[in-house]
């Protein structure tokens, strides 16, 4: 097969049975690799009403189509599961090289099933596998397990693992690569931990077989010329991720104190400049990255000098930052280091902070709830210790590890208005009642309250024009415009085929369709046109739906908190404006081909995409 080793591993963990299977090539033509293909195999295998957590939910590891090709940015491998967090369908996607080491260990991607009765890692190492004990790992971190498993294997095997969040079964869990890079959303880390499986190590030197050597080498070099000389990376390459604050915060959009306001009056605290300037980072890339928009940084003065990692990236500092209004940048890196180690997303723990904050503010928490002590809006010190203790789950740590969503259920006295979750999922840094169509991607978002899913920010915050999809001109951003529905419609449907393909999504803010499509030709040796590739990501992200709508979701699900919805901003550039997600909404679903009152993908359009078994479950009760 080319592309893809065509292989997967499975491994029964209530067993301890490792058996390999070959990937039927009607499923790669399909499913290209990555998240498509994962998402099928676990749409097959789980069944609705499965716990996340029990030994009937599936945990997957795929590499993508093009992860471990010279392909400018092809490191990205995904997990796929059922949601701890969210109940639903929950994808992650993570860069580095432990995606293109495991392809290289021969196999594309891995099943786990079942749980173990002790703690145990996986070893992969050219083709063998096996189970091993981990109980001198459980109770570590990522950092040490790490090192310690690279110490016991060798160098040349790269670490896959969870730290204690993930073992304590915090929903928001993430599983951590090469240190610092994170599967982070959707609380993967929990489905792991769940199943005792600590680690994953792989090691190996299978080649990527390619149908179209030169031409897909000619392909890649040129599009990595492009990218090396691009905004884009004298931009991130620069200042990281964390450039795009600046521009957030002009529009109005940046979220601070929780969500009660758009602009931070302490911006230039924090932003990519004063990274560069306090941090000292110096720049760090994937696998085959022209960009290298990760920090490598040290924390050089205050209580917490002398501490290293990589980051913080934007989101970790629009949640501990803004969210929190805490102006610290050495606090906020130093609780970016500890998720990382801990093994957090710092999306959905500086957000729980956040609210948290909120709930002392208004009194639904009290000093009883939290040792004596209140935690205030910018108090820089608790923030920290929160995330110690939402990771080891002590204290009020043991509520904050359900989520904003569970957290506003049990607290109740109008704490759900200001919970900023969608379908579970907390949101990201991008307030959409200063850009409109940011609500609709959050809110239909297979995931939850997804940035990436549809990532509509590049065009509306960044002002970034995407050559991807048609129709892509945004007329303004801070009006409803039933037209626009399309363009969140079809970049969910072409970064599906990108998760699939395993390559970084900042990579497509340069790229055309034709470029991906011309890709999956040469590599695959099949005729594969732009409308192939546009067909693809619609069938995947139709899938994914179906996934949900067999758990219970309705179109009520696709919705937004009340906060950006009846609250308008109060001020800049956006002030005065709440985002109308209905006016958006009937025409998202009229291009989707959706049921305007069950949310649910019609007949017609499973049948169009190839879908056929997927009209009798989503409709037997009908």
């Amino acid at each position: 097969m080319y592309g893809l080793i065509g292989k997967i591993l499975r491994v029964n963990l209530t067993e301890g049975k490792i058996t390999e299977e070959e990937i039927p090539e009607e499923l790669v033509r399909k499913y290209l690799g990555g998240r498509g293909l994962a998402s099928r195999y676990l749409f097959n295998e789980v069944k609705p009403g499965v716990d996340p957590l029990a030994p009937e939910n599936k945990l997957i590891f795929m590499s993508g189509l093009l992860t471990g090709t010279q392909y400018p940015s092809a490191s990205r491998y995904s997990v796929v599961a059922k949601s701890p967090l969210t109940g639903l369908w929950g994808q992650a996607s993570s860069g580095g090289y432990w995606g293109v080491d495991l392809k290289k260990s021969g196999f594309d991607g891995i099943i786990f099933e079942g749980i173990s009765q002790t703690p145990v890692y996986l070893v992969i190492d050219n083709g063998k596998a096996e189970l091993r004990d981990a109980q001198e790992l459980w109770g570590k971190n990522v950092f040490e397990t790490t090192e310690i498993l690279k110490e016991k294997l060798g160098k040349k095997f790269n670490i896959a693992c969870i730290g204690q969040a993930g073992e304590r079964l915090v929903k928001y869990a993430s599983i951590m690569n090469d240190k610092h890079r994170a599967a982070g959303r959707c609380g993967f880390g929990a489905v792991m931990g769940s199943k005792n499986l600590k680690a994953i190590g792989v090691s190996g030197t299978e080649e990527i077989k390619i149908a179209d050597e030169e031409g897909f080498k000619n392909l890649s070099e040129k599009l990595f010329n492009l990218l090396d000389e691009s905004i884009l990376r004298f931009g991130m390459g620069e200042f990281g991720t964390n450039m795009v604050l600046d521009m957030v915060n002009i529009v109005g959009g940046f979220p601070t104190r929780n969500w009660q306001t758009g602009v931070c009056p302490f911006v230039d605290e924090i932003n990519g400049t004063a990274l560069k300037d306090k941090l000292s980072p110096s720049p760090k890339g994937c696998f085959a990255c022209p960009v290298k928009c990760g920090r490598m940084s040290e924390i050089r003065q205050g209580p917490y000098a002398g501490q290293k990692g990589e980051g913080p990236e934007y989101e970790s500092v629009g949640t501990f930052g803004g969210m929190c209004y805490v102006d610290n940048l050495e606090a906020i890196t130093y609780a970016h280091f500890l998720c990382n180690d801990y093994g957090l997303d710092t999306i959905s723990c500086g957000s729980t902070i956040a609210f948290t904050m909120e709930c002392f503010e208004k009194g639904i928490l009290t000093k009883e709830d939290y040792d004596g002590f209140e935690i205030n809006f910018g108090d820089a010190e608790k923030m920290v210790n929160l995330v110690h203790k939402i990771a080891k789950r002590e204290g009020i740590g043991d509520l904050l590890a359900e989520g904003t969503k569970r957290m506003a259920e049990k607290l109740g006295q109008g704490s759900e208005r200001f919970a900023m979750q969608v379908k579970g999922l907390e949101l990201p840094a991008y307030d959409s009642r200063a850009a409109k169509i940011t609500g609709l991607a959050f809110a239909t978002a297979n995931r939850g309250g997804c940035h990436i899913d549809a990532y509509v920010q590049g065009a509306t915050f960044i002002q970034v024009p995407y050559t991807l999809i048609e129709d892509s001109q945004i007329e303004d951003v801070h009006k409803e415009n039933p037209k626009e529905a399309k363009v969140v419609k079809d970049l969910q449907d072409v970064f599906a085929d990108v998760d699939s393909l395993g390559i970084c999504k900042f990579m497509c803010l340069a790229l055309r369709a034709e470029d991906l499509s011309e890709s999956i030709a040469q590599i695959t040796g099949l005729q594969f046109s732009v409308e192939d590739l546009r067909k693809t990501g619609e069938r995947i992200y139709n899938l994914e739906r179906a996934f949900n709508i067999r758990e219970g979701l309705t179109r009520a699900h696709d919705t937004l908190p009340k906060r950006l919805l009846e609250e308008p901003l109060p001020e800049g550039i956006a002030e005065g404006q709440v985002n109308n997600l209905k006016i958006l909404l009937d025409p998202y679903y009229e291009f989707r081909s959706w049921d305007k009152i069950t949310g649910k993908p019609t007949p017609e359009k499973l049948k169009e995409l190839g879908l056929e078994d997927v009209i009798e479950q989503i409709y037997a009760s009908e």
